[in-house]
Formats: C-alpha cells, structure tokens, sequence
C-alpha cells in the first residue's frame, strides 16, 4: 500500500461512523490477511469482546505492547495501527485495528510491506493476538 493510500484511509476512517469504517483491502498476494476480507484465503475472523470498547483497546494496546518487536505507531478513536519487524531480516509487517463499538467487535489486518508470500506468518501473528486478548482477565 502506497503512502498516498494509506493517508487515503486514514482520513476515511476519521470521516465514517464505526459501523461503516473499514481497514485497507488486502492487495491480491497471499501476504495480508483481515477481518474484513473477502477473500476466504486472506480472511480472519474479528475479536469479539464483552467489555466496555475503551476497556476492550485497553486490553489490546496491552497485548501488542507485550509482542516483541512491535511498535505501536497510531492511536485515532478506535483505530490503531503497529508495526512489527521481523527478527531475522528486519522487515515491517503493519498490523491494523478498528474497534467496532456497536457490534463488538476488533477488525484486525496484518500484512507484510514487502515479497509475495509470507508463508502463514500474518495468519498466526493475529491468531496469537486473539488468544492473548482472551487470555487476559
């Protein structure tokens, strides 16, 4: 994703209610998978949770802060966005949060800036997520 498309769906996210924002598409290389794909390859399913929304990013915000090399790089309303670089070669994956407080839900995205493949990567990446968000208390 280009920086001008990026800028692009941040404002749209700043502009939509929750209920109609939506994180970036995932381009058609199997290296990104999100919520709200629809694409049953790149597709995962959002976080549910029972909490207050502000309590629910609390708890994610702690998850990702407990993630190494995650960085957390934007905070806006209930969107968040992190990167997380790889061990080995140093490449940025971008992880993508919209909390949607009317459904309660976590849309997640995570895909890797650059190659084709990530060999599951991203997939695990927000399985892990999820089981550390329910495994909180």
């Amino acid at each position: 994703m280009t920086g001008l498309q990026r800028l692009t769906a941040v404002i749209l996210l700043g502009m939509m209610s929750a209920a109609t924002a939506s994180l970036p598409p995932c381009p058609d290389s199997p290296n990104c998978v999100s919520s709200q794909a629809t694409n049953k390859d790149q597709q995962v399913d959002p976080i549910v949770f029972v909490l207050p929304p502000a309590q629910a990013l609390a708890r994610l915000k702690q998850v990702l802060a407990g993630m190494p090399r995650t960085r957390l790089v934007k905070e806006e309303g209930g969107y968040l966005h992190a990167e997380v670089r790889s061990f080995l070669f140093r490449f940025v994956d971008d992880l993508e949060f919209l909390v949607d407080n009317e459904r309660n839900l976590i849309h997640m995205r995570s895909a890797s800036r650059t190659g084709h493949s990530d060999f599951g990567v991203n997939r695990r990446r927000v399985e892990r997520i999820r089981k550390a968000f329910d495994g909180l208390e």
